[in-house]
């Protein structure tokens, strides 16, 4: 196209541009707004003022309240009898092994024919005394002869204690042929063999002492102090059981080296319960006024937890929260939440900053909670 025809073109259309701007109106009658569409349709809720109870969790072993070492004090005896096994309920005084006796027997019944020899001359020797004294003042026996008969005299009843006294140790070791067990409890070891001839002192079993059991808590210096003497105590066994204790003693001391102390926690019995085994515990200090949220209501993005409050435009802002106890579907709102704001509960887990959304009624109970488009 050459330029004398455009510019008769251009000429044309000059009377035209007045009438423009009133074909705007024109042009957006009958258009609808452009707005923002909301994203999602979600049910809201709002933080919950509750009471949470108080617990502190550590971890520590099972172990024996006290273990009795039951060992040999008779020397040089054969054992003939094993009368009880690892696992067994003993009670105190029960016979848990014995000894061959026959060389014991032999020597109490020397130590009690020693005794009689000795008593008759001690009787014999008391007679004689009795006769120096009545004839000493008549002057028939002469000094050396009167001391003679009243140094017999005693030392004759010194002998016959000496005879007592092996008697007695010969008894004694009769009754170390007998094993017994020092308290009632549970057989937790055994080296007892039949036909061996331990040493004197060689232990031939342990006892756990009533069959009582402890938990062995280790916390820190810092928590050390919120606990009490009775504090109660729920333990968590492997198997899912749960047993209850009560707080018997602290540790006076502090380990230098981990900074934990001992908390010794007294347990009922439990079938599940054995020495050695490791366990998780909370104790229970009591209870605390807490802001709490349903579970459903926080989102976790990159290890943190976030919920979103509903502003009064209806958008959404993240915020990010830090949370605390948890008690069934409830968790704890530590920072970052004001009591009364209005949260996302259903549907919160597809939103993002800013976005716009439809609020909707709360769900009825065993209503689905998957959000609509």
């Amino acid at each position: 196209m050459n330029r004398p025809r455009i510019a008769a073109i251009a000429l044309a259309c000059l009377p035209c541009l007045p009438c423009l701007p009133g074909l705007f109106p024109l042009l957006a009658w009958g258009a609808e707004p452009v707005t923002a569409r909301p994203a999602l349709t979600v049910s809201t809720t709002r933080p919950s003022q509750t009471t949470l109870p108080l617990h502190l969790s550590a971890n520590g072993n099972v172990a024996a309240w006290q273990e009795a070492q039951v060992s040999l004090e008779a020397q040089g005896l054969r054992l003939t009898q094993v009368l009880v096994n690892v696992g067994d309920t003993v009670r105190a005084g029960q016979v848990l092994a014995r000894l061959a006796d026959e060389t014991v027997q032999a020597d109490l019944a020397q130590a009690r024919a020693a005794l009689l020899e000795a008593e008759a001359n001690a009787d014999e020797a008391v007679a004689n005394a009795s006769r120096t004294r009545q004839v000493q003042a008549g002057g028939a026996l002469s000094e050396q002869q009167i001391s003679q008969a009243l140094s017999a005299e005693r030392a004759a009843q010194a002998r016959v204690q000496a005879a007592r006294a092996s008697v007695q140790s010969q008894e004694l070791r009769l009754r170390q042929t007998q094993v017994l067990a020092p308290d009632g409890g549970v057989i937790s070891a055994r080296s007892a063999t039949v036909g061996a001839v331990p040493a004197s002192g060689t232990e031939l079993f342990r006892l756990i002492r009533q069959n009582r059991l402890e938990w062995r808590a280790e916390v820190t210096a810092a928590e050390l102090p919120r606990l009490r003497r009775g504090t109660r105590v729920r333990l968590a066994l492997p198997s899912g059981a749960q047993v209850v204790g009560e707080v018997r003693q602290l540790a006076p001391t502090i380990d230098p080296q981990t900074r934990n102390a001992l908390v010794y926690v007294d347990l009922k019995p439990h079938p599940e319960l054995r020495p050695g085994l490791f366990a998780r515990g909370e104790f229970e200090l009591g209870q605390s006024p807490a802001l709490t949220l349903p579970q459903q209501a926080l989102v976790v993005r990159d290890g943190f937890s976030y919920v979103f409050e509903l502003d009064g435009q209806q958008t959404v802002q993240q915020r990010k929260v830090e949370t605390g106890r948890r008690q069934g579907e409830q968790v704890e709102v530590l920072r970052g939440l004001a009591p009364g704001a209005t949260v996302v509960l259903q549907g919160a887990g597809f939103l993002n900053q800013g976005d716009r959304v439809r609020v909707s009624n709360p769900p009825a109970p065993g209503a689905p909670t998957a959000p609509q488009r």
